[in-house]
């Protein structure tokens, strides 16, 4: 029934019954996300089952860490899917592209600059997490794939946000799905098969998200092209993106402070040796697994306010919020 509601009507943010609407678009999010955490988590079990502990210990060191760049990438993704709801429940479709084409350059611009300091002081920073000298350079290597991915992982959680944004939940969670499932499969074949160690588990995930990534971006093209505007979008817009940012810097800021507050408990944990850090990186994701529904669903939430703002239909804002909190 709920697939029939955003295969119907693509306003069916701003048309259908709020609680109706929201849910239909919330639950592709909230599955979505689920199916990336049990991603993770089976990806942990595959390291450390087939690697050993202390390379479970070395992926862990930098996870608080990692977790920084991705609450950048999400908050991001927010500050700009606030604007392109907006325009797009106003059905201002020439500003809609203009704020999807500028988001989109800027944060690969943002990306690439993260990547390279990243790439630069990769083992400086591992040193300040107290990172145990057996977990090193295993740590250090695998931190230093993950930076080479950090475009692939920023463009794609901005383009999921994108696509949220025009009520189109559905491309980000079959994009996960299958990404998510490649990932496993690279996972068993290049740390199982052809023993790569952690080094094969950060290229599975490079792989996974790099071909995610690009399916995103294909795809919203094509998306983009059937919609049909009167007057031509700017390719880059300085106002649009001082709009983008006056939303997406405090987001930005809201999504990394609790990360921020534990990579100084990373680096307490580091301290302890590498069997603590082994445990401490399995506990961690079952507690993100749970979290991160409650995020996704308030990040639901964020879009569907924004499209009926931008339609100007502040009571379905109002019947919204009642219908997330019930949720």
């Amino acid at each position: 029934r709920f697939q029939k509601i955003m295969n119907k009507n693509k306003d069916y943010l701003i048309t259908e019954k709020p609680s109706r609407a929201l849910f239909a678009f919330a639950l592709p999010m909230i599955i979505g996300n689920l199916f990336q955490q049990a991603y993770t988590i089976v990806d942990s079990a595959i390291v450390g089952h087939y690697v050993g502990e202390t390379a479970l210990a070395a992926v862990g060191a930098s996870y608080a860490l990692t977790s920084i760049f991705i609450c950048v990438a999400i908050g991001g993704g927010i500050g700009a899917s606030v604007i392109i709801s907006q325009h797009f429940g106003g059905h201002a479709y020439s500003r809609m592209k203009t704020s999807i084409r500028t988001a989109m350059l800027s944060f690969l611009l943002i990306s690439l600059m993260l990547g390279g300091i990243g790439l630069c002081f990769s083992r400086q920073i591992m040193e300040a997490l107290n990172t145990p000298a057996d977990a090193m350079d295993i740590a250090v290597i695998y931190l230093n794939i993950y930076f080479y991915g950090l475009p692939f992982l920023f463009m794609y959680n901005i383009l999921s946000s994108m696509f949220n944004a025009l009520g189109e939940s559905r491309i980000p969670l079959y994009l996960l799905i299958f990404s998510s499932v490649l990932n496993i499969f690279l996972d068993l074949y290049m740390v199982a098969a052809l023993h790569l160690g952690v080094a094969g588990a950060a290229y599975a995930t490079f792989i996974a998200q790099g071909i995610a990534c690009v399916l995103a971006l294909i795809t919203m093209v094509k998306r983009l092209r059937q919609i049909k505007t009167d007057k031509k979008a700017e390719y880059f817009s300085a106002d649009m993106l001082k709009r983008i940012a006056h939303i997406a810097i405090p987001s930005i800021l809201q999504q990394s402070f609790v990360s921020i507050g534990n990579i100084f408990v990373q680096g307490l944990i580091n301290s302890f040796g590498s069997s603590v850090i082994a445990g401490y990186s399995a506990a961690i994701k079952l507690n993100t697994f749970t979290i991160t529904s409650f995020t996704t669903l308030g990040n639901g939430i964020s879009s569907f306010t924004a499209q009926n703002i931008g339609a100007g239909k502040v009571d379905r804002v109002k019947q919204g919020m009642r219908g997330g909190v019930r949720m």
